[in-house]
């Protein structure tokens, strides 16, 4: 069964006030969509290179509150005014159907534990989605299929085609698009979608590799990032999260 709440969709394109504050002491889910991103360990630790940050903190708070401003002036859906960050061994995953992972190819890897990985397969078999984002070329692939594939070592990774419904359920974009990173163009690196799929060829996992949606979020007013890469990544996102939320 189920256990997701159901959403509120209402017609408002009002501005909206964010209070910049981070919790994980999220009350119970309600009506609205609220951002989860999930925190987790690293096999080889903190990354020193980004001053002892965590891997999964890379881009925050930023690029999750500049997406809830996106959200709400680009559509429909209600939101959650506060994102949360909440651990996969944490069982109020469950409450919601759409969490965020970043930066899985890089040092070492996430490091899951037992429970993180029957929670995360609960959670996929259950109807919950998952977006991966920000990793880059055939070494961080290995990195992160290897820890990854814990959780379903019987389901492929297939590629999604650009006539695949997740990219026109809203927007009408033409398949996967390069995100390039805050000065990290790589333009040799083909941007690609590949996804974990369910019995019925429902996608469970949306697998964003060789691009950067976080850095397009996060870099929103930043005039040294190209506005066309960050409209990209709204609209990339935007239809992640409707298929989440309608499927």
């Amino acid at each position: 069964m189920k256990v997701f709440f159901s959403f509120i969709l209402f017609l408002s394109f009002s501005g909206f006030i964010f209070a910049q504050t981070l919790s994980n002491k999220i009350g119970a889910a309600g009506d609205e969509f609220t951002f989860i991103r999930i925190q987790y360990d690293s096999v080889g630790g903190d990354l020193e290179d980004f001053g002892g940050w965590d891997t999964w903190s890379i881009d925050y708070p930023d690029a999750d509150f500049n997406f809830l401003r996106g959200v709400t002036r680009l559509t429909n859906v209600h939101i959650n005014a506060e994102p949360a960050v909440l651990r996969l061994d944490d069982d109020r995953i469950f409450e919601y159907p759409f969490l965020y992972m970043l930066e899985l190819g890089r040092n070492g890897g996430p490091a899951f534990s037992e429970k993180a990985i029957h929670n995360l397969r609960e959670y996929l078999l259950r109807g919950g989605f998952v977006l991966v984002d920000d990793f880059w070329g055939e070494y961080q692939w290995d990195v992160f299929e290897r820890a990854f594939s814990r959780i379903f070592p019987d389901r492929p990774m297939v590629k999604l085609e650009k006539d695949h419904q997740i990219f026109h359920i809203f927007y009408d974009i033409d398949g996967a698009q390069r995100i390039p990173g805050r000065g990290f163009w790589n333009p040799d690196a083909p941007p690609v979608n590949r996804a974990i799929l369910d019995d019925e060829g429902r996608v469970m996992v949306l697998i964003n590799w060789n691009s950067d949606m976080g850095d397009g979020w996060e870099h929103t007013y930043d005039p040294g990032y190209p506005t066309q890469y960050a409209n990209l990544a709204y609209q990339l996102g935007i239809n992640y999260l409707i298929y989440a939320m309608t499927h």
